[in-house]
């Protein structure tokens, strides 16, 4: 099977239940933010801005496991800011999974192997040296840190930790290969991080998918070959979405920097050029999604968006209508679907009601109405059911080519710094005009950020940096 059976049991149960009760609308993911601090400072997020004045606010632990009980979504994706430096995170993954959820950890990989350590602190045992040994052979741990391990006291043994199950994915943010993903990060060696976080997750048996957010400037074989390698460490799936134009950053882009966000986000029209080939990914490589969603992306059919099956819930409350759009934050989720007038959103015939939804194609909008049959049309249910139950793509190929493509930054000298810094004070942009200021280094103890891994943000720093550098490569 594409996925484990007991994970689609689950899912198909919960939209089989609420059709033959005839719900008019219920939720199937949960997104859970308990925080919106980060450890990373990526370029033009939109979370920042909109929750700027809440940025140490936390959602205590108790409120979010009632939120996860009110909706009674079957999947919780625990996002933020990066959740695993939430300090209740281990007690909220635990009381989570004691509700029955399947649940998805999004990280920026930056805490992932010392969360680990502390599960193999608790769990230490003679019988788990194979593993200390296959860890160390592979340098994703010290020997200071395998002695650590070795040595754990009762109070290490008793703690709540994250262990290995199968309900439960570390979920990745992973933007592109080593130079372009520490770009959008801002922070060189983070790439590195990711990729070490997720072999030493494989090695103790957790399960690991990735997610990756698709930009205007995003150069489409670069995601492939970032696919084929993640598939080469038999990551056990793959999250992919259009990037969006974010209110909250929109409106910044157009008062502080005086531009125009057609300039930079993705159209409708260029989300289907990225995602011409994404039937295609979905064949050779675990896609997370359905088929019907995939063909949406490619510009085959149309959908509805479906917002309210995946809602949100963070410090303000039940945040609304979507993960992207917030006009407004409700005490609970009956509440919000009740009051919320969503006829008033969305794309239906190709009119926007909304204009903030004209060319909005995300997975946390459309990616649920390939699943509730929302224009439905013939075939639909059997391409979801192939799709799923049918045979998991095998991993790709491992070699030192692959290996070699994915690591092309800081990794061999050529950092994202050092080239951006080179090629924008070079005398051929300067003669363009390209770039008036110096490109800084990140700061030393970076300020309190929220991550881009769910596909918002204002991407205009970025993606003029990625043009400014795409354009220096071909003259030189």
């Amino acid at each position: 099977m594409r996925f484990p059976f007991a994970l689609t049991k689950k899912i198909a149960s919960h939209i089989v239940k609420h059709k033959l009760k005839k719900t008019p609308k219920f939720a199937m993911v949960l997104q859970l933010e308990p925080l919106h601090t980060c450890n990373l400072t990526c370029t033009g997020c939109g979370r920042i801005r909109e929750y700027s004045t809440s940025l140490k606010d936390m959602v205590p632990l108790e409120q979010c496991l009632q939120a996860a009980m009110e909706c009674d979504a079957p999947m919780v994706s625990i996002c933020g800011g990066e959740p695993l430096i939430y300090p209740k995170i281990e007690e909220l993954i635990a009381g989570l999974l004691e509700q029955g959820r399947v649940l998805y950890i999004c990280t920026n990989g930056m805490f992932m192997r010392k969360k680990m350590r502390d599960y193999l602190a608790a769990v230490y045992s003679p019988a788990i040296e194979s593993k200390l040994k296959a860890l160390l052979d592979g340098k994703l741990i010290t020997d200071k840190e395998a002695e650590t391990i070795r040595k754990s006291d009762d109070a290490a043994k008793k703690k709540v930790v994250i262990r290995p199950t199968k309900w439960m994915y570390w979920n990745v943010h992973v933007d592109g290969l080593e130079f372009t993903h520490d770009l959008i990060v801002e922070r060189e060696g983070v790439f590195k991080e990711c990729i070490e976080a997720i072999k030493m997750a494989k090695v103790l048996g957790y399960q690991v998918a990735t997610n990756t957010t698709v930009y205007k400037e995003t150069d489409v074989q670069e995601i492939e070959d970032m696919f084929k390698y993640l598939s080469s460490l038999e990551v056990d799936g793959h999250t992919i979405s259009p990037g969006y134009d974010y209110d909250a950053a929109k409106k910044d882009m157009v008062k502080r920097l005086g531009k125009d966000p057609k300039q930079f986000f993705l159209t409708r029209d260029m989300t289907r050029q990225k995602f011409a080939k994404i039937q295609e990914w979905g064949k050779a490589f675990t896609i997370f999604g359905t088929p019907v969603y995939q063909e949406f992306l490619a510009g085959k059919r149309e959908l509805t968006c479906t917002a309210w099956a995946i809602p949100t819930y963070n410090v303000k409350g039940w945040k609304a209508p979507c993960y992207l759009m917030t006009d407004g934050h409700y005490g609970g989720y009956q509440e919000m679907l009740s009051k919320v007038q969503w006829e008033k959103y969305g794309v239906v015939n190709g009119v926007a009601r909304d204009p903030r939804c004209e060319h909005c194609m995300v997975h946390c909008g459309y990616d649920p109405s390939g699943a509730l049959g929302t224009n439905y049309q013939s075939g639909d249910n059997w391409k979801n059911f192939k799709y799923n139950f049918g045979a998991k793509p095998k991993p790709y190929p491992a070699s030192p080519a692959l290996v070699t493509r994915a690591f092309n930054g800081t990794s061999i000298g050529k950092g994202h710094l050092a080239e951006a810094k080179a090629i924008t004070n070079s005398p051929a942009a300067s003669a363009r005009g390209a770039f008036s200021r110096n490109v800084a280094e990140p700061a030393a103890t970076p300020a309190a950020h929220v991550g881009s891994s769910c596909g918002t943000g204002d991407t205009s720093e970025r993606d003029d940096l990625l043009a400014k550098i795409k354009d220096a490569k071909k003259e030189n």
